[in-house]
């Protein structure tokens, strides 16, 4: 009986190994026909899809713009130097990157200071795990990862090599680290700069003659801005960034949306920065074929390149030059004179404009460092430095008065010192007697403006009584003032073409009365250099306030290096506003400013008052302060506002130069406003003469054929 049973479970043995194996032949038949159907039918999509390519554009930054002056001299120009570029495809590896950079290091040079002193702690220790992969793998078993995400544990693996092996690395390992450190810089499809300083020809010729060893690398030529005029306007043209900065963090998502790329070279400041959309150029767009890998297989030019449109500034240089040097001279001579009084005066600035059209002829600033005893180019100061200009706005303050109908053309008043309640005596240099609107720009007169203001509170007492308390609305007053200021830029926005430029410091009510008379003479609220030279452009002009700008016009560029292309774009003079005052108010004050340079007793006729080309204008001393260790110098800002000719005006200026010592200033404003009228028409007159000699030798020209 039990060898029955033995006998039928062996029977049943087979007959489940059989189920078993018949199921495998199943399902192998399953996997072979699958083969086949992949292989047979679908085989040539499946090959196509291996070998399909992707399409992918670059683009490629463009030289920019050059800059010219007003006669078409080169102002901003670009050098071309040797570079090696490196642009890599579509997912490259680190280990990639370090085989290019051992290979070029046979090639280039960047073994300087320059390029080792970037290398930081976490380069050498990226470079040090690409060596020691594995070891270093070995070491993260011991840490818990579970809950990292992939950025924390390669911050993890690289925290594991210690500062021992990172130590001792050799001249030529680390020059491997410096240039895969900008290879690791690179976006795919797009070119980074490993080398562009100081690239040799031997250089450039060696990794030129090797790019078949060198995937993604390429010897091509860069440029860089260069002004062969050393530092004339540096400080207006503004600077540009370097590749390393790229584009700013701030501004990312507007520049990318523009085409630009992270690592492209923009405008930082300046006229760089603000006609950044004419200097950038066409970019040179490339389109490469790669495969599903990311491999290179081919490329193509699909839009070739061309480099910024060059603008043409209304600036005349041989002009800028000379105000340059103006400025210099005198002010160098003021400090020489009494150094120790004028120890707290470092800056000087002027501004040159054609009051007709807002074009600016010149803008000069200097900076002086008086522990280095150095000066510097600082023209941008005269649009974001704000002083206390004095005396010069007057004419804003009698134009004021008579739209306000506080005073009319003739009024006259007893100039005499004003004592009011609980502040200081109040009055002029010296009592000049009686004055009207036209005598006191002429002399100056603090007093006739203090009954402007007076008057402008409602405040109608004549002569002011002796200790008088005052009971103006100072709030008011003080805001029908700024507001009439405005109108002629002095507190406002000039408009002009730049990325910044100050307002000035707006006061506020004040709790003292004497401050708002002192308003009324330039001593509360502080104007910029720019915005004095626009307000007496206003009055030269007629009542009409018209935009400055820089740019006269855009070109577009073209093959030759000594001409100017085809006109691209005009800037076209821009009427901000016209001032309320009527034109015989406006001609009232054209006059007193004519009589404050050339009358009798105007305070600029020393060195107005005999010249041939008919100057206005109004001189200004306002009182200002410096603090030293707790203890208060009081100082003078010395300023200087004009136009000429008077009865055509083609030319006006503004000129500040501020914390000159009491007495010790020497007339600087004076001497130096003086010097750039004169050299103006000089030069007017040599172009004049260039101009008709020309003219001539085309018409015995043109007789002789």
């Amino acid at each position: 009986m039990v060898d029955k049973k033995k006998k039928k479970k062996r029977a049943q043995l087979p007959v489940r190994m059989n189920i078993l194996f018949f199921a495998i032949f199943l399902l192998f038949s399953a996997l072979i026909l699958q083969l086949g159907v992949v292989q047979i039918l679908n085989g040539e999509a499946y090959q196509d899809e291996i070998e399909r390519t992707n399409l992918d554009t670059t683009s490629i930054p463009v030289p920019r713009g050059k800059i010219y002056d007003t006669n078409g001299k080169l102002i901003v120009d670009n050098e071309a130097m040797y570079s090696i570029t490196y642009t890599p495809p579509k997912g490259v590896q680190a280990d990639d990157r370090l085989k290019v950079a051992e290979t070029l290091a046979q090639y280039i040079d960047m073994s300087d200071d320059q390029y080792i002193d970037r290398i930081t702690d976490r380069d050498k220790r990226e470079y040090y795990l690409l060596l020691h992969q594995e070891d270093i793998e070995e070491r993260l078993e011991e840490i818990d990862t579970e809950e990292m995400d992939n950025s924390e544990v390669y911050n993890a693996t690289l925290d594991l090599i210690t500062d021992e092996e990172i130590a001792n690395f050799s001249g030529g390992e680390l020059e491997i680290i410096a240039i895969k450190k900008e290879l690791d810089k690179a976006y795919a499809l797009t070119p980074q700069i490993v080398k562009n300083e100081e690239v040799s020809a031997e250089e450039y010729a060696s990794v030129a003659e090797n790019l078949d060893k060198l995937p993604g690398i390429n010897a091509t030529t860069d440029w860089n801005r260069v002004y062969p005029n050393g530092d004339t306007l540096t400080s207006i043209l503004g600077s540009i960034s370097s590749q390393e900065q790229g584009i700013p963090a701030e501004d990312m998502s507007a520049y990318l949306t523009k085409g630009y790329s992270r690592n492209d070279r923009v405008g930082r400041s300046g006229l760089e920065e603000q006609y950044e959309d004419f200097l950038r150029g066409r970019k040179e767009q490339i389109q490469y074929t790669t495969r599903q890998n990311g491999s290179i297989v081919g490329s193509e030019t699909i839009v070739e390149g061309e480099r910024g449109k060059d603008l043409v500034l209304t600036t005349d240089l041989d002009f800028q030059q000379e105000v340059d040097e103006i400025l210099l001279d005198e002010f160098q001579s003021m400090k020489a004179k009494s150094p120790y009084e004028n120890r707290f005066a470092t800056n000087a600035y002027a501004v040159v404009m054609n009051p007709k059209t807002g074009e600016l002829l010149a803008i000069s600033g200097l900076n002086y460092d008086s522990e280095k005893n150095e000066y510097s180019d600082a023209a941008f100061m005269a649009l974001a430095n704000a002083h206390e200009p004095g005396s010069s706005i007057k004419g804003a303050t009698i134009l004021t008065g008579y739209d306000s109908e506080v005073i009319s053309p003739g009024d006259a008043f007893n100039d005499a010192p004003m004592k009011l309640a609980g502040a200081p005596v109040k009055k002029s240099v010296s009592a000049m007697g009686t004055v009207n609107d036209l005598s006191a720009l002429e002399r100056s007169s603090n007093v006739y403006m203090f009954y402007v203001a007076l008057r402008l509170g409602g405040d109608y007492r004549y002569p002011m009584p002796h200790n008088a308390s005052l009971s103006i609305n100072i709030g008011e007053t003080l805001q029908t003032l700024q507001n009439y200021f405005n109108q002629f830029g002095l507190g406002a926005s000039t408009g002009i073409d730049y990325p910044y430029e100050s307002t000035g410091v707006r006061g506020e009510a004040p709790d003292n009365p004497g401050n708002i008379l002192d308003f009324a003479i330039g001593q509360y609220d502080t104007y910029t250099t720019l915005q004095l030279a626009q307000y007496v452009s206003t009055i030269a002009n007629d009542g009409y306030r018209v935009q400055p700008h820089f740019l006269k016009e855009a070109r577009d560029p073209i093959a030759s290096l000594d001409e100017l292309g085809p006109l691209y774009y005009s800037k076209n003079t821009s009427v901000m506003n016209r001032i309320e005052m009527t034109n015989d108010q406006i001609s009232r004050v054209q006059e007193g400013f004519r009589l404050s340079y050339q009358g009798s007793q105007g305070t600029g006729r020393g060195f107005f008052a005999n010249k041939s080309y008919n100057p206005a204008g109004k001189t200004g001393t306002a009182q200002s302060f410096q603090y030293v260790d707790g203890q208060e110098f009081a100082l003078n800002n010395l300023t200087l506002v004009g136009y000429a000719p008077y009865d055509d005006p083609e030319v006006a200026f503004a000129v500040v130069v501020p914390y000159v010592g009491i007495g010790e200033g020497d007339q600087v404003n004076l001497k130096i406003g003086e010097r750039i009228l004169d050299t103006y028409f000089e030069i007017k007159e040599e172009h004049d003469e260039d101009a008709e000699g020309d003219s001539s030798e085309d018409s015995e020209t043109e007789n002789e054929e």
